[in-house]
Parts: C-alpha cells; structure tokens; sequence
C-alpha cells in the first residue's frame, strides 16, 4: 500500500453504562470497527483500538432513581455486562476503558484548563431552570411533564419517549422537578462555553473542501448542515453533582458537560492502554504519522465532526482522518427503541443463541454476517428475524458450511485424509479459473476494506465459497472415483479439484477472518494450522497447506436456524413491546406524585408517525377514534410572514401567521432547527382551534404541525402548491 501511515488509532462510540445496549448499537459503530481493526491487524499494522464506557451525564442518575439505587452501582453493573457482551460477540478492543475512572478525571481537567488558560472558552450568563426545594439546577431530563404533541404526562424536558418529539422544558405542560416533584424557576447560572462560531471557518475548509470526496454523503451532508446553519457557543459545564468536577474555585456545584469529556475517553482509555502495555501513548495523539479513524453511528457526527475536532485542533492533537458514520438499523419494519420495548439486546442475543447453544460462538458469527450483511452504511436499514434465519441457512450453512464440509469429507474419503498433490499437466481452465478467482477475491476484499465498504467486503469473501462450490460440482470427484478400477490414472484428477478446494479453504480462511473470527479459528483447527496464517499476506497464495499434510476429521461450521426458534423469536419480541406499552398506560392512568394530568394544550410539533407505534403490536398506542373526534380539529393552511427568536428561550420562535382572514401568534418549538429569516414566507399546517396558553409570557393560538425524521431533523407539513392562507385542511 503507498502512503501507508505508520500506526493506527480506531476509536469506537462510547456506550451509556445506563442499560443494556441493542444490536442496533452493534452494527452502527463496533462491528463494522472490529472487522478494520482485524483487518489491519492481518496486515500487520501497528494499530490500537479503544473504546469504553461513558459513565456521566443526566442519563446514568437517572436510571440509578428507576432502579432505585446509586449512579456508582449503575455503572459499575452496567460497565461489566456491556464489556463481556462485546468479548462474547468477538469486539476484539485493544483496550475497553471506564469514564469514571481517575486517570480520565484527570485527562479531562487538564483539557478544560489548557483551553481556558488560552482563552479559548467564553463565560456566559444564562437562566435555567432550577429546584427550589431541591436546592439544585435541573437537566432537562429532571425535568417531566406533559407533552404538548401527544399529551404523555410523563414527558421529559429534552424528549418525549412515547411519540418520539424532540421537546423543552418551554414547551412542556405543567412542568416539574423528578427530584421535588416541585414547579421549576428560572434562575441565573454562570458557565463555560467553547464557541464553535469562532472555527466556522476551519471547519469548513477541513470537511467540506479537504474531505468533501473520501467522507461518506451522509456525514458531509449533516455537517453542512450545521454549518450553513451558522455555528453557535455550546456550553462546556452544566450544574450536575455527577461527572468530572470543573477545575475552577468558582465553579462550586458545576461538572463538565458529558459531551466535552465523553470523546476525552479515548484519549484518557489510551494513555491506560500505554500504561498497561508498556508503549508511548502520545504518538497515537500527537504524530501526524498516525491515522485517525471514528466509528459512530449517525446521531454522533455532530460531536465527533464538528465539536471533537475543534477541541483536537486546539489542544494539538491530530485531527480524524476518517468518520464513516453508519445508518440506523431499525427492527422488523420499525425504529429500534429500549424505552418502547421494541430492541434485540445484545444480552438477549447471547443468552439464546450463544450460552444456551451447542454451536456456541458460531452464532455470533452468524450475527456478525448478517448484520454486516444489511449494514446501514448509507442508508436505514431493517433487521428481521426470517431475514436472519434465510442468511444463516442458505448462506453460511448451504454455501461456506457446505463448501468446506464437503470438502473435508471427500478428502477423508478419497485422498486418505491428506493433502493431495496437483498434477500440473491435469490442469484444465476450469482449475486455472478457480486459482485465478482465489487471488482476485483477496484483491477485491483488501480494496473495499481500505474505503470501509464492510458489507461489499464480505460480499466477495462469500463469493469465493459460492464459485468453490459451483466448481466443486463441475469437477464431480465422487463420480470419477467410481472410474477408478478402469482408470486409476483419473485419481490426478480427483488430487487436482480437492488440492484446489483445500488451498480455496485455506484462503477462505484469511478472508472471512475480519468478519467471521470464531468460524476463521474453528477452520484453522480442522486444518490443524498456527494463527499466523491468517497473515493477510497469505491471502491468495495457491500453496498454503502442504502436500501430504494430515488435515482431522470435518467439523460442521454452522448449525441451521429453525422456523420455531424464529417464531419464539417473533412472540417474545411483541410480548416485550406490548408490557412496556401496558405500563405506559398503566403509568399514564396513575401519575406519580407531583405528577398531574392535563390536556393536550398549548404549541409545538407533530410527530410524522403515530405515537407509540411499533410493528406487530397487539393494539395501537393510541386509542381508535371515530370521524366525529377528528372532524372537531380545524386544520388550516397558514403563511408565516414574520418569525423571530424568544428571548431567554434556545429552542422556541415566534411566528406571526397569516390565516387568510386573521393574523396568529403562535410559539414553537423549532428554533433549533431553522432560521427565523429563512422560514419566512413559508405555508404551514396549523391546528386553528386550540386553546391558547401563554409560554414565556407570550400567548400562543395554535400549533403548528411538523414532521420528524429518525435523525431528529423537523420538516414542514405544507401543502405541495401554493394555497390561499386559511384553506381548511381534511
């Protein structure tokens, strides 16, 4: 390879220690980081592959008040099952860290104090909302109410779990702390700041002239987006008494926020991995020799983009040489989602198929092939179970499983269990054509994995074993043998097609080793041959197992999935989604205390999918209604012919709209996502017929309807050609 850097660092997402975490999560970022890193380390590449848990933010004492118990031991739970799933399902990280450790403390401080001794964090003044009977400032997620789009009483500040809107506590109804249960006040809080607007234009420069063509569209594509938006001051500490505590003498009560130190976990899990190994850390930070690779998923590109490589820029350290961020996977037609029960844990996974099974880790390797097989790289994509069990079964078992087996077996049985010799003048252009296949396969495999194109990647190792066998079937060598009494000359030909299958075996080996390692080693051991060779330098070498070798008896590679164990698959999956929704309602019905029930009142968004909804639920989240029930909404078409922001309000607009034959007021959530300048002249959907409430001491008179895609991005609901304002809507 020309212009080979000199090592590798490959950082894969830091998982929340709060729960469990999906098969989702496994494809999007740790999966496709695990077969680069196996492949990089087959090649011989001085590579280190880091990861670890995030064990700060809202997100872990909030789970520790769910189970009623502390952050320390969420974490410390949380930490160990997450880190064995990955062990068990082959991540093969050089190094699986811990945030909470004081090695990372330490790295974290020393990046704020480096940063603001420079002067290259800003101190503002901002109000936020406050517990005055906790006697603490709140993070949205302490704060719960009833969400204005579907009326979920048990919303929180930043989202609402039952229809998936992303909210604020402005826009909550009837707010309240989870800590008191008390209304909250807005109170001014000083913090730190890391203003991006600054380093607009570096970023620009970097990722959309210098990385515009080698990045993936879709992560060129949302940082545009941010960008063209016009960059803002993001805060750097939040008024929490769980994180790294901010180094400062006047910042009493105050951490770093989770997404300033989480990406310093890969530095802090690097400098232990020095530490434990004996090797100089820095390099893998600070040599510009080194290449940088982040594996997320798409919900991270803004901090590891944008935000994470500013701080890098900043502190001297190199910058990422590549982001190939993935897709979301979705489940059985519909988003992957914990709080909605509607989720394939990892745990889940492995207890079923891996602990309770005789084939033991092969199906974590029939995992890994069909996740790599429908891996999201540009697009969503769907896991299904029947799409799972037609992977295993006709892939894996009718075309490698089978290949090698039979391999095996006729070489046991006609060849006296040894590695037979090839007779040159027997060769035919069938022979030279399966050859020649083996050293274009390792050609094509080694170019996809350099441009992080796992699936096609895998697609062409699998493709050597489908060639194997259509070959293997041409050459018959069951049916020469029966030739043999007249012909014994034909036993050549017989050696010549199963030293051929053997050798195509030896490579497949190599080849399916970054995606398939347990089935790799389970080959290496029938032919009874050392790890080395799975040196990528072996790949395409038509001699790699010596003649006369004694190769043991076949082992089968891989075990079918059966139609009931789908089935038991399907059941569990809907009953799952089913209790998590009966205890919604049952919450919903009971509200806790502190917690009241209100109507669905006041502005914000729609969600573009009903509430609630997951694919094979027994009952819809919502309860059906009738004609009448929907005819009472007044849906017109509106003009906005004036917008601007809310002062002291980050997520909410003002809109003035035109109704045909009135003017609205209406507050909306949306500041987030637009530019009061650019959504002027816009036509809206409007819900005409709410009753009004004031937020932020403004009066709002109706709603305006958007639509949410599964990045979080807000899309208007308008009408395909311009309409006079105040058409009604049916």
């Amino acid at each position: 390879m020309t212009n080979q850097p000199k090592r590798y660092l490959i950082t894969a997402a830091l998982p929340y220690a709060n729960g469990l975490k999906h098969i989702g999560h496994l494809a999007g970022a740790y999966l496709p980081a695990d077969i680069y890193v196996r492949y990089l380390r087959a090649q011989k590449r001085d590579v280190a592959f880091i990861c670890g848990s995030d064990e700060h933010g809202t997100a872990i004492p909030i789970q520790a008040m769910k189970e009623g118990t502390t952050p320390r031991a969420i974490i410390d739970k949380y930490h160990e099952l997450i880190r064995q799933n990955f062990a068990d399902l082959g991540i093969s990280f050089d190094i699986y860290h811990r945030t909470s450790e004081p090695i990372h403390h330490e790295t974290s401080r020393e990046w704020f104090t480096y940063l603001n001794d420079r002067g290259e964090l800003i101190v503002k003044e901002s109000e936020q909302y406050y517990d005055e009977e906790a006697k603490t400032f709140l993070a949205d997620r302490f704060i719960v109410g009833t969400c204005p789009v579907c009326g979920n009483p048990r919303a929180y500040g930043d989202q609402c779990e039952n229809c998936g809107s992303s909210l604020s506590p402005e826009i909550l109804i009837d707010p309240h702390s989870t800590l008191s249960g008390a209304s909250p006040v807005k109170r001014a809080t000083k913090h730190w700041y890391l203003p991006l607007d600054r380093h607009e234009a570096f970023l620009r420069e970097w990722i959309l002239g210098e990385h515009k063509n080698d990045w993936r569209a879709s992560v060129v594509g949302q940082c545009k987006s941010w960008i063209d938006g016009g960059l803002q001051p993001r805060a750097v500490t939040r008024d929490l008494d769980w994180g790294v505590k901010v180094p400062l003498a006047d910042a009493e009560g105050k951490v770093l926020y989770v997404w300033f130190d989480a990406p310093i976990g890969y530095v802090s899990a690097t400098r232990q991995w020095g530490l434990d190994t004996g090797k100089d850390w820095k390099p893998y930070w600070y040599d510009k020799d080194t290449k940088l690779v982040h594996f997320i998923g798409k919900d991270n590109i803004v901090f590891h983009c944008l935000i994470f490589p500013v701080m890098l820029k900043l502190h001297g350290n190199i910058l990422p040489d590549n982001v190939p961020a993935n897709e979301f996977l979705n489940l059985e037609g519909d988003k992957m989602s914990t709080s909605r029960g509607w989720s394939i844990e990892m745990e889940e996974y492995i207890d079923d198929f891996i602990r309770k099974d005789n084939g033991g880790s092969q199906l974590a390797d029939s995992l890994r092939y069909y996740l790599t097989t429908i891996a999201p790289e540009t697009k969503d994509a769907d896991f299904t179970w029947k799409g799972f069990q037609d992977a295993n079964n006709s892939e894996l078992v009718a075309k490698l499983g089978n290949f090698v087996n039979r391999t095996f077996v006729l070489m046991h049985k006609l060849c006296n269990g040894k590695v037979p010799p090839l007779h040159a003048s027997k060769l035919d252009d069938t022979d030279r054509e399966m050859i020649a296949a083996v050293g274009a396969t390792k050609k094509k495999v080694e170019e996809l994995l350099e441009a992080y194109r796992f699936r096609d990647a895998q697609f062409e190792a699998m493709m050597l074993s489908d060639l194997a066998n259509k070959y293997m079937q041409k050459k018959e060598p069951w049916i020469v043998a029966r030739t043999l009494a007249e012909h014994p000359e034909n036993q050549q030909l017989i050696d010549n097609s199963l030293h051929i299958c053997l050798q195509v075996t030896a490579n497949l080996a190599i080849l399916i080793n970054p995606f398939l390692p347990f089935t790799a080693r389970k080959m290496m051991h029938m032919m009874k041959v050392v790890e080395k060779m799975l040196d990528w330098e072996n790949a395409g070498k038509p001699n790699l197992l010596s003649v006369g070798y004694s190769l043991r008896a076949p082992e089968l590679l891989f075990r079918k999935i059966e139609d009931e164990e789908v089935k038991k698959q399907i059941e569990r999956l809907q009953a799952k989604a089913a209790a998590k929704l009966a205890a919604d309602q049952a919450a919903t019905a009971t509200p806790s205390s502190g917690e009241a029930q209100t109507g669905n009142t006041g502005s914000g968004k729609a969600s573009a999918k009903p509430a609630g909804t997951t694919a094979g639920e027994a009952a819809p989240a919502k309860s059906t209604i009738v004609y009448d029930d929907f005819a009472k909404l007044d849906l017109r078409v509106g003009t906005i012919i004036n917008a601007e922001k809310v002062e002291k309000a980050d997520k909410l607009l003002k809109l003035l709209v035109d109704l045909g034959t009135e003017q609205r007021t209406i507050v909306s959530g949306i500041a987030q996502h637009f530019e009061p300048a650019g959504i002027v002249g816009r036509q809206v959907v409007v819900v005409a017929n709410l009753a009004p409430r004031k937020m932020r001491g403004i009066e709002s008179n109706g709603m305006i309807l958007m639509a949410e895609d599964g990045s979080g991005k807000l899309h208007f609901v308008n009408p395909e050609d311009k309409i006079a304002p105040g058409s009604g809507v049916s």
